[in-house]
């Protein structure tokens, strides 16, 4: 199984380890892009105002060009610790054990607009950029789209898609996979999705499989036993597909406590 997280706008400062490798990431076959992007945005935060404009971001976010122009020299520390924000701090990274770090290191990633997909544990630096930002002469969708499947589609297991939208929309998961939605039931017993307890309960749901560390989980109804034993509802769609495009991508729903 391979869990695929969403990253998040905000993130830590600082770090203990050294400055970025690209060869050091995950998915050596996305070092191309990687660099390549690495250099635009390097270049692109030279001009304050461009950055500003280019990453969508208010005054009040005006030092977070900072970290895209040191991104070559600034401390990194692992992926999972880095994020922060609601599903990561539901996830809180740096309070799991031994185990269960080593545990994300072999099922966990993160789709990254800067990076594609690192591993839970691959050291990265603070950064700044969105699914949707605009980089001067580099669009992210034709940039992502195909290496991103490929790299997931060489995972051979079940992927486990926990992203947003807009992030499947650089990367759809491969055929076989399953994308989770967050629902809720009303009053009158209708579905709903939900948006800021959607990240919440995706981070207590990735904390709880890295927690319990069940193996194997490589078939969906084994996913969805083993999630009804540790107390989440998930269960498939009525509706057969989601996910962005891929028609043979099957919808997980996760019912919000």
């Amino acid at each position: 199984m391979l869990l695929v997280l969403p990253p998040s706008e905000t993130k830590r400062t600082g770090g203990t380890q050294p400055p970025l490798r690209l060869d050091a990431l995950s998915y050596p076959s996305l070092e191309r892009v990687r660099a390549e992007l690495v250099a635009a945005v390097v270049e692109l935060a030279a001009d304050q105002d461009a950055a500003m404009r280019a990453l969508k971001l208010g005054p009040r976010s005006a030092a977070e060009v900072e970290h895209d122009r040191l991104l070559a020299t600034s401390p990194t520390m692992p992926a999972l610790d880095r994020y922060t924000g609601v599903l990561y701090d539901a996830l809180d990274a740096p309070s799991l054990d031994g185990d269960a770090r080593a545990y994300a290191g072999r099922h966990v990633v993160v789709h990254s607009a800067l990076f594609g997909l690192v591993g839970a544990l691959d050291p990265i630096p603070a950064y700044r950029l969105s699914h949707d930002s605009r980089v001067p002469g580099h669009r992210l969708k034709p940039l992502w789209r195909e290496p991103l499947a490929a790299a997931l589609a060489a995972h051979g297991g079940l992927v486990v898609d926990l992203r947003s939208e807009g992030y499947v929309e650089l990367g759809p998961a491969p055929p076989g996979s399953v994308f989770v939605r967050v629902v809720a039931v009303d009053g009158d017993g209708r579905k709903r999705a939900l948006n800021h307890f959607n990240k919440r309960a995706k981070g207590e749901f990735t904390r709880a499989l890295l927690t319990a560390r069940p193996e194997p989980l490589d078939e969906v109804d084994a996913l969805i036993a083993w999630a009804r034993s540790a107390g989440f509802e998930l269960s498939l769609s009525a509706d057969a597909t989601a996910g962005g495009d891929e028609p043979s991508v099957r919808e997980l729903e996760l019912l919000a406590a």
